[in-house]
């Protein structure tokens, strides 16, 4: 083993073990980020391994874990992903990539989560005002990324972050950046991410108008025009540092393992166990498992890459176990021109 390969594994290694030490797991900020759906994962393969891709993504849904990862697109990509979530929200994502020689990798990407519209409530009338109301979430991201050495790679994302509630939205923007590095020890590969990084949300619309009482005492005085102060929240900024490597590889067999440590700026640090057997090529069986989470826990999945033409077509099948909360499935199709 080379030499700096063995001290980069040594690097690695240490930084894994303080990220996730219990002296690191005390966070006083539990639960203080908003725009969580940032953080629901993308991709049924990247889910099924539990997360676990900081290191070794390499299609277009990387815009979504580490940024890095498209310039192992090689030439241009497209993925779907759809997630039936829970209570009639859904999640869809949709990322483009096209690799340029000399220039580097060019991304696109989209998030949106939905839900069916529900019957306005107040006090007075508990069983419905007769009104409709809806909330959704939308992330439009361009993302750059580009080999600086034939084994380090870097990349960024600069997003449009907006949610909106009834009449009331909230707009802002954030960046991700990330880095895959190969060490020079077989395939073993060292990355770190950092995502969400941005400033402070609030909600802002024509409901937090309101006419207010300056005096109280005095009757029939002029109600003042006033706003209601929407209070800011944090995105849900996280740092990540993963490693992958191929555990053994046949003609029509291989395995790949993989694991990350997070550290989120809202909850307790967590670690994504992952693994991914791929049988001639074309078959994927994947599971992992999700260390840190009050309700995630197993995952497990399953792909098929079919050639038509000069494309090549890869069909993806993610399940993830919540304790309490329902099962969730996710679906993506990607197209490799």
């Amino acid at each position: 083993m080379k030499p700096r390969a063995l001290q980069s594994i040594l690097l690695a290694a240490v930084m894994l073990m303080a990220l996730a030490s219990p002296s690191a797991a005390q966070n006083p900020n539990i639960g203080t980020a908003g725009a969580k759906f940032l953080r629901i994962p993308v991709g049924a393969r990247a889910a099924g391994m539990g997360g676990a891709v900081a290191a070794c993504i390499d299609d277009p849904s990387a815009v979504f874990w580490n940024p890095a990862g498209i310039v192992g697109v090689p030439s241009t990509g497209l993925t779907f992903s759809h997630t039936p979530w829970w209570a009639t929200t859904k999640l869809n994502s949709a990322a483009l990539v096209t690799s340029f020689e000399d220039v580097g990798s060019i991304g696109v990407s989209v998030t949106i989560l939905t839900m069916d519209k529900m019957e306005v409530t107040t006090e007075l009338e508990p069983e419905g005002t007769g009104q409709m109301f809806d909330a959704g979430d939308m992330m439009i991201g361009f993302t750059y990324a580009r080999r600086l050495t034939e084994d380090f790679s870097v990349g960024i994302t600069a997003k449009y972050v907006n949610q909106r509630i009834w009449n009331e939205s909230a707009n802002g923007w954030a960046i991700d950046i990330g880095t895959q590095y190969r060490v020079g020890f077989e395939d073993l590969t060292l990355a770190m991410s950092m995502l969400n990084f941005g400033p402070d949300m609030s909600y802002d619309g024509r409901d937090l108008e309101i006419k207010y009482d300056g005096n109280a005492n005095i009757p029939e005085n002029r109600l003042t025009p006033a706003r209601l102060a929407a209070e800011e929240y944090p995105l849900p900024l996280s740092f990540q540092i993963g490693l992958s490597m191929t555990a053994f590889s046949t003609d029509g067999l291989s395995l790949l393992v993989a694991a990350d440590v997070l550290h989120p700026n809202d909850n307790v640090e967590r670690v994504h166990l992952g693994g991914e057997l791929t049988i001639l090529d074309n078959f994927s069986l994947r599971g992992g498992y999700r260390f840190g989470y009050d309700q995630e826990s197993a995952t497990f999945g399953a792909g098929a890459a079919v050639p038509v033409g000069g494309w090549n077509l890869a069909f993806d099948y993610g399940y993830a176990v919540y304790d309490l909360l329902p099962d969730v499935s996710r679906f993506s199709l990607s197209i490799m021109f």
